[in-house]
């Protein structure tokens, strides 16, 4: 029985690559319980589903949190000297990285603060270095969720 369930597993990696997923690279997802709400996020090994970071949980929003996960993921790999993609299923969060600004409308108060101070942090390191690994958008209809998913939906 495993064995085939091993095989079966082979098989979807299989086509996931020949539908042009790249296994040498991170994913990168956030979860929301409410929206605002307890957020967290974190980065994955696309190849193994391993966790190379996580962050939270603290009160914030899903977009927060994605494009908080995406600069720590650039971070992450400048620090370390790694060059792979990252794959994100937010398109708000990359467009907000490609401008180099978090454009949330949350509100900016003394629950949020702790959290806008982060946002600035990532906004100054994003203009502070240069992106240099392509950011992904993640396909959800060929490669089912980004394996950096919660699973709480």
């Amino acid at each position: 029985m495993m064995k085939a369930v091993k095989e079966g597993k082979e098989q979807l990696i299989d086509q996931a690559v020949k539908s042009g997923l790249q296994l040498n690279a991170l994913a990168v997802d956030a979860a929301c319980s409410g929206n605002p709400g307890k957020m967290e996020y974190q980065g994955v090994y696309v190849a193994n589903g391993q966790q190379i970071f996580h962050f939270g949980p603290v009160f914030g929003t899903n977009n927060i949190g994605e494009f908080l996960a995406i600069v720590h993921a650039l971070a992450y790999m400048k620090k370390n000297n790694i060059n792979m993609p990252i794959y994100s299923d937010s398109r708000n969060a990359m467009s907000w990285v490609k401008q180099k600004k978090c454009r949330t409308k949350l509100e900016r108060n003394a629950k949020t603060e702790p959290l806008f101070q982060l946002i600035e942090r990532a906004e100054k390191w994003l203009h502070d270095n240069t992106l240099s690994v392509p950011i992904i958008k993640w396909d959800k209809n060929l490669w089912g969720e980004t394996p950096a998913d919660f699973g709480r939906k």
